[in-house]
């Protein structure tokens, strides 16, 4: 049984995480901003709290549990992302700053208040997007999307190798497109060719058995283009 720690638990993938963690029997800390979901899910195996993760003094609602709880954390998902689609002329300064707020900062941020709960074996998976991959094809409108998920894939290969000595793996996996509430808003009628549920099922077996075979690592995880 591990203890696994997700974001963005409300909806799509990171919804789809947390009840497939939980069935196979494992402890899950679901943060987001709307707990209904999970909450109406309702199982034992799922601690539900309402965090804004572009606010740090929020996060404190998620150590302050794992330190009276848990001790230690296995796997940490940082699966949230934020999405603004406008051509770049059109795009303020806020607009950037929104995205990198739950993109890149609060990532970062997560992460380390993580840092004294992780120990040997344990594996932070960091989700991004081949949008973020240098030299993938790109798409007009989501200049701080991308962008932004270009920096957690730096900033996972650099913890990686600050923190080798203490065995803790840091990879990313960057996504094509899946067929979730965020795509949907961002690209009306267009269907990706997987689900949220499918690509759950992915990530699942990847955060538990892949930090035996990578570390420092970005894999680009798509079936078509995007």
């Amino acid at each position: 049984m591990k203890n696994v720690v997700i974001t963005g638990t409300s909806r799509g993938i990171g919804f789809e995480l947390a009840k497939q963690f939980a069935k196979k029997g494992h402890q899950v800390l679901a943060l987001s901003r709307n707990t209904k979901p999970l909450s109406n899910f309702n199982h034992k195996n799922i601690t539900v709290i309402s965090v804004d993760l572009s606010v740090n003094s929020d996060l404190n609602k998620a150590t302050d549990f794992i330190k009276n709880n848990w001790k230690q954390v296995d796997v940490l998902i940082n699966n949230a992302g934020k999405l603004i689609h406008k051509p770049f002329a059109d795009l303020s300064s806020d607009d950037f700053l929104e995205v990198y707020k739950v993109n890149v900062f609060a990532v970062a941020e997560l992460t380390k208040r993580m840092i004294p709960y992780l120990q040997k074996g344990s594996h932070v998976v960091t989700i991004s997007s081949i949008g973020g991959i240098q030299g993938s094809l790109k798409f007009p409108g989501l200049a701080a999307y991308s962008s932004a998920k270009g920096a957690v894939i730096t900033l996972s290969e650099l913890l990686a190798e600050e923190y080798k000595e203490a065995k803790i793996s840091f990879n990313v996996l960057a996504l094509g497109a899946v067929q979730t509430e965020m795509l949907a808003d961002a690209f009306p009628g267009y269907k990706a060719p997987l689900s949220a549920s499918d690509m759950a099922n992915y990530i699942y077996d990847f955060s538990l058995n892949g930090n035996t075979f990578y570390n420092g690592k970005v894999l680009q995880v798509s079936s078509t283009n995007p």
